[in-house]
C-alpha cells in the first residue's frame, strides 16, 4: 500500500516543493497566459487545465503557496505585477485583511470540498460509530479517552489544517455565529484534549498522506473530503470518510482576479472561469478530483454523500483567527522536540555559508513583533547539535510559556558561537540526535533537521546508520529527518536518509531557494 500511496502523492509533493521559498523569478505578463498563485493541492487540476487551454487558448502558470502566506503576499502588495490571479482553497482568511479588499477584482467559486475525517475500518468498528451520526464532540470523546489518534496539517501553513481547527473549535464551543474570543476560550480545555490525539503534523497534504502510509499506528486523517476519497481510489487506503453531523468548514476554491492584473489577463481569467464552471469541466473536475461541482445539474462523483451538512461559522475578525492560531501553536497542540544537526565543518567557511546558517537559525528565534509561526513555539525543546569530525556540543533549551526570552536569547548566543572546523560526520551525528531524543518526553512531536554542505567524510557510514536505525524502538522510528540540500551536499545521500526515516528533502542550493526559507518551511512539519 505504501508504494501505491507514494505514487498517488508524488505529484502533489513535487508541487509543494515549488513553494514560496523556491519560486522561479517573476515572469512578465504574456498575452494568453494567466499567472496564478495557487494552493498546492490544485496540482490534481492539471488535466482539466490542459483541456481548458484547448478550449480557451489560456495557458495557466501556477506557483504554489500556503493559504496564509498567499494572503500576506496579496495584502502587502508583493503579488502586484507578479501574479494576475490567486486560486486558493478559500479566501476567508484573506477577507479578514482590510488592506487586501482593494486588491481583489472578483472571485468566483469553481468547486468545493468540506473538511472531513477519514477513519480506518478497524478503528470505526472499535468505536462502534455510525458514520452518518458522528459529531465533532464524539470525535473529541474518542480522542480524550485514548481510543482514536489522527494526523492533520499545520493550521499556520495549510488551509486544510486551519479549516479543521475552525471546524473543531466551532463544534466544541457550540458557536452559533462567527467564532469569537469567548468561544475559543470556552472550548480551550476540550480543544487541548482533542489535539493531544494528533500524532502526525505536516506543512502539506501530500507529505501527510505519505507519512500516514508509512506509519501503522495512526487511526485517522483530518483533511479535505476530496483528498481522502482520492487516497481511497488510488491507494486503496480503505478510509471511511465522515463529514461530522454538527457541521463542517468548506473550501470553495474561488478563482480570484487581482486588480493589478493587466486587462488582457483579466479577460483570460474570465474566459478560464467561464470554462471551468461549464458542465463539461465540472463533470471532469468532480470525476477526477472528488471535489463537488458548483454548476447546477452536474451530478457529484460517486462516493460523494449528498446529505446536507451545516456550514460552520468562520471567525468574524482577524484578531480572533490569529488568536486561534496562536493558541494552537503555543498552548493547544502537543509540544515539539527538535534537534538541529548542523554541519560546522571547515567547508562551511567557504562562500559565507556559516554566516547564512547563523542568519537562518537566528531568524527562528524571532523578534518582539514576530507573528504566529515565525519563531520557536512556547514549550518547544530546541537542541543544537553542531558537528565536524564528531559532535562538538549538544545544546538544549526549552521555550518557557509566558517567558520565552531567556531560551531564545540562549539559542541566539549558541548560534553566534558556531565556528567552522573539521570534517563531516553526518551519520554519527544523526545517531547522536536519535539517542538524545530517546532520553526525553515522548509525548511530543519529535523531528531532526539535518543541514550539511558536503558528503560524509568521518565517523560511521551509511550502512552503520541503516543498522542503527533498524534497531531503534518502533516509536523512535517515527522521528523523521528533514534534510536541507545546501552547498555541495550529496542529494543521493540525503535522499536516502529522508526516505529511510520518513522525512523530506528541502532544496536550499543556489537558484532553488534560501537556507532561511527552507528552515522556515520545515517548521510546518515539526
Amino acid at each position: 500500500m505504501i508504494g501505491a500511496l507514494l505514487a498517488v502523492v508524488a505529484l502533489a509533493t513535487a508541487c509543494t516543493n515549488t513553494d514560496k521559498h523556491s519560486d522561479p523569478k517573476p515572469t512578465a505578463y504574456k498575452e494568453g497566459t494567466l499567472r496564478v498563485l495557487a494552493s498546492s493541492e490544485l496540482a490534481d487540476m492539471q488535466p482539466v487545465l490542459e483541456q481548458a487551454k484547448k478550449a480557451t487558448g489560456v495557458t495557466v502558470n501556477l506557483t504554489w503557496s500556503g493559504t496564509l502566506d498567499a494572503a500576506e503576499q496579496v495584502a502587502s502588495g508583493k503579488a502586484d505585477g507578479k501574479y494576475d490571479a490567486i486560486w486558493l482553497s478559500s479566501n476567508d482568511y484573506l477577507r479578514l485583511r482590510p488592506e487586501a479588499v482593494g486588491k481583489l477584482a472578483n472571485e468566483t467559486p469553481v468547486m468545493s470540498s468540506p473538511v472531513a475525517l477519514g477513519v480506518k475500518s478497524e478503528a470505526l468498528a472499535r468505536l462502534g460509530w455510525k458514520p452518518e451520526d458522528v459529531t465533532w464532540s464524539a470525535v473529541h470523546q474518542a480522542v480524550s479517552a485514548g481510543k482514536l489518534t489522527y494526523g492533520m496539517t499545520d493550521p499556520v501553513r495549510s488551509n486544510s489544517g486551519f479549516s479543521a481547527l475552525v471546524s473543531v473549535a466551532s463544534g466544541l464551543s457550540g458557536a452559533q455565529a462567527a467564532l469569537t474570543d469567548a468561544d475559543v476560550k470556552t472550548a480551550a480545555p476540550r480543544l487541548k484534549e482533542f489535539f493531544a490525539g494528533q500524532k502526525l503534523t505536516s506543512g502539506s497534504s501530500g507529505w501527510l498522506a505519505t507519512a500516514y502510509g508509512k506509519r501503522g499506528d495512526v487511526d485517522a486523517l483530518v483533511n479535505y473530503e476530496s483528498v481522502l476519497l482520492s487516497m481511497n481510489r488510488d491507494a486503496k487506503t480503505g478510509l471511511t470518510v465522515i463529514r461530522p453531523k454538527d457541521g463542517v468548514v468548506t473550501a470553495h476554491y474561488p478563482l480570484t482576479l487581482l486588480t493589478s492584473a493587466p486587462a488582457g489577463a483579466r479577460e483570460s481569467g474570465r474566459a478560464l472561469t467561464e470554462y471551468l464552471r461549464g458542465a463539461e469541466a465540472q463533470k471532469a473536475i468532480t470525476a477526477q478530483t472528488f471535489r463537488r461541482p458548483v454548476a447546477a445539474g452536474v451530478t457529484p462523483a460517486a462516493g460523494l454523500d449528498a446529505e446536507k451538512r451545516r456550514e460552520l461559522p468562520f471567525p468574524g475578525s482577524r484578531s480572533v483567527a490569529d488568536g486561534l492560531l496562536a493558541s494552537y501553536e503555543n498552548e493547544l497542540r502537543r509540544p515539539s522536540r527538535t534537534v538541529y544537526v548542523l554541519d560546522t565543518s571547515g567547508s562551511m567557511a567557504d562562500e559565507g555559508r556559516i554566516g547564512r546558517l547563523k542568519t537562518a537559525l537566528t531568524e527562528l528565534t524571532g523578534t518582539g513583533s514576530s507573528g504566529t509561526g515565525e519563531r520557536f513555539r512556547d514549550r518547544e525543546e530546541v537542541t543544537l547539535l553542531p558537528f565536524g569530525d564528531k559532535v562538538k556540543q549538544v545544546l538544549t533549551h526549552v521555550v518557557e510559556p509566558g517567558n520565552p526570552g531567556p531560551a531564545l536569547d540562549a539559542v541566539r548566543g549558541d548560534v553566534k558561537s558556531l565556528e567552522p572546523e573539521g570534517g563531516t560526520a553526518i551519520y554519527s551525528s544523526l545517531e547522536a540526535a536519535y539517542q538524545h531524543l530517546g532520553q526525553g518526553n515522548a509525548d511530543a512531536f519529535t523531528s531532526i533537521v539535518l543541514m550539511t554542505d558536503g558528503q560524509n567524510t568521518a565517523g560511521s557510514g551509511a550502512k552503520h546508520f541503516d543498522s542503527f536505525y533498524a534497531a531503534l524502538p518502533e516509536a523512535q522510528k517515527h522521528t523523521p529527518v528533514f534534510a536541507v540540500l545546501f552547498g555541495d551536499s550529496d542529494r543521493k545521500e540525503l535522499t536516502h536518509i529522508t526516505e529511510l526515516t520518513g522525512g523530506r528533502l528541502f532544496d536550499a542550493t543556489d537558484g532553488n531557494g534560501s537556507l532561511d526559507g527552507a528552515f522556515e518551511e520545515i517548521r510546518g512539519y515539526q
